[in-house]
């Protein structure tokens, strides 16, 4: 009887019920159709304008390289399709004549096909009394790249007679080194030579100079010429070139005591920093000071390539 009075509760209807269940589905399935029969017709695709491109293709063909008798291809229309004008981009509808850079003028620069910004460089270079004394030194300026100046190098003509104008100090590549005209420099003294003593030297400007000062006075002094070569910045190249000018006559080092020193005196040295400053501060603290400087190898950081490097700046 129980289950007979669940049923006619929960599942007889009334008429008012049944209309309002009828009405309920009829707005659903309205809602579900509509926009299938209601939605537009899509618009066809119009397919783009490319009769612009087409007629930019041509001036470029007859603006370009004539003998070369190369013809645009897509490459160039999906060049064409992006505006480079924000970026000083150049097409290459440059002409083609020789030239000298050192006289040439920003207008000639322009006809050449060379951008703005790169132009710019140029005559901010010869304004500073800058000069190319041969083809190659156009590879220098920045902002020219590798293909361009490809394109420009057969034109170059430098002129003798414009170069033999310059002053002597202004032209120091033109003559080839010989045993006769070979530069001298002063031999110098790393741990005492200031950052002019080796602004003197070969290929070291002033930024490279104060590292090098600067990284001699984080070490406490070099016990080893080629300790120069671990300066931040300076090319090997560069340091060969050096080498045979400098000299360690001054061996005196700066040097921590271990078994006295704390983790934050150690930690700047450029060779310990935290880590072994740590490491060797809680192994004294642990086994007492230490009795040569021998014991530091016990710690596991410290391998004997580290020690070679460490011990000239440790004492007891």
């Amino acid at each position: 009887m129980k289950w007979k009075e669940f049923l006619r509760d929960y599942f007889v209807f009334t008429r008012k019920e049944r209309i309002g269940l009828l009405a309920v589905i009829l707005i659903i399935v309205s809602i579900w159709i509509f926009p299938k029969v209601s939605r537009p017709n899509r618009p066809k695709t119009v397919s783009p304008d490319t009769s612009w491109i087409t007629a930019a293709k041509k001036l470029m063909i007859r603006a370009g390289d004539r003998d070369s008798g190369r013809k645009a291809d897509a490459d160039n229309e999906n060049e064409l399709a992006f505006d480079r004008s924000a970026t000083g981009y150049s097409h290459e509808t440059g002409q083609r004549f020789n030239f000298d850079p050192n006289v040439l003028s920003p207008e000639g620069w322009k006809k050449l096909g060379v951008r703005e910004k790169t132009i710019a460089t140029i005559q901010n270079y010869l304004n500073k009394g800058g000069h190319f004394y041969k083809a190659e030194d156009m590879k220098k300026v920045y902002g020219l790249r590798a293909d361009e100046y490809a394109k420009l190098q057969p034109y170059i003509r430098i002129s003798e007679r414009h170069l033999a104008e310059l002053p002597a100090e202004r032209e120091p590549d033109r003559k080839k080194e010989t045993p006769g005209n070979k530069p001298k420099y002063s031999v110098v003294d790393i741990n005492a030579a200031d950052t002019s003593a080796f602004i003197a030297l070969p290929g070291i400007g002033s930024k490279l100079a104060l590292r090098i000062v600067s990284f001699r006075e984080k070490l406490g002094g070099f016990y080893s010429i080629d300790q120069i070569a671990e300066t931040y910045g300076l090319p090997d190249s560069s340091f060969q070139k050096i080498k045979a000018f400098l000299r360690l006559e001054n061996g005196l080092i700066k040097k921590f005591n271990i078994n006295t020193a704390s983790k934050d005196e150690m930690k700047s040295h450029p060779y310990i920093k935290w880590n072994l400053a740590n490491a060797i501060v809680e192994y004294r603290n642990q086994h007492g000071n230490f009795s040569s400087l021998q014991d530091l190898k016990k710690i596991t950081l410290i391998t004997n390539e580290v020690f070679d490097k460490i011990k000239f700046y440790l004492e007891l």
